[in-house]
């Protein structure tokens, strides 16, 4: 849902170390669908939807989907604040240093083991792949913005073991990754004093993949967040 995402990216803007290393660093934003809000928030810049993007999971009855054919736009690389022109993702990583903050979206979340799945096809593990051994050794932040409507019930480490090598697939392996996962409840918790817990999820007519919330919390933080989502609600779908 387009709304879970643009709260989510809300509450990433607003992470305490995020806000550091946008004063006093660096922060790198992957591509992805929820990042594409993530970039929008942090640089203050609308981005047209597909632009920055890839591995998109699409319906099958549809395999094109209008405006996917728009042309990549620049990485969203910040150094200080400012956005790096010039700069890829993957070689912005090579810049980064403890303290700076890495954000890539997920595919899959095992939400009470705090660990994402992400999808590749890359042989060598994609943008992931390339940047994981640097961002351990460093102790850079990797923010990972996830919904929760990824959320599955496996064992995600062992389910990244099972999936088959095959030269046919566009998928090579689901990459596990943990981090400062990012999800509705924690946006909510970051933008409020409040305490957010999932209690249903789905919906039709537009509300597929859909969460119910319940927040607790002082009237005037509450009063804060329905202000907040009052701003969310009607978010354009991501099409």
């Amino acid at each position: 849902m387009a709304e879970s995402k643009r709260l989510i990216a809300k509450g990433v803007k607003e992470l305490e170390v995020v806000k550091r290393a946008l004063r006093d660093g660096m922060v790198t934003v992957a591509m992805g669908t929820t990042n594409t809000y993530v970039a929008e928030e942090l640089s203050g810049q609308r981005i047209a939807k597909f632009s920055y993007t890839t591995g998109l999971t699409l319906p099958r009855v549809s395999s094109e989907s209008p405006g996917m054919d728009i042309s990549r736009r620049p990485a969203v690389v910040f150094r200080r604040g400012k956005l790096v022109e010039g700069l890829s993702v993957d070689d912005s990583v090579g810049e980064l240093k403890a303290g700076d903050v890495f954000i890539k979206g997920a595919n899959a979340l095992n939400y009470r083991e705090k660990v994402a799945g992400i999808l590749v096809g890359h042989p060598t593990g994609g943008t992931i792949g390339n940047a994981i051994g640097t961002l351990i050794a460093r102790k850079v932040h990797l923010v990972i913005p996830v919904g929760l409507e990824k959320c599955i019930p496996f064992d995600i480490i062992e389910l990244s073991r099972q999936i088959p090598v095959a030269a046919e697939a566009d998928v090579t392996s689901l990459f596990p990754v943990t981090g400062l996962i990012v999800t509705e409840i924690e946006a909510l918790e970051t933008l409020a004093d409040v305490r957010a817990v999932e209690v249903a999820a789905g919906g039709v007519a537009g509300a597929e993949g859909s969460v119910r919330l319940q927040i607790e919390g002082e009237k005037r933080e509450i009063e804060k967040i329905e202000q907040i989502l009052e701003g969310i609600y009607g978010e354009e779908e991501f099409a």
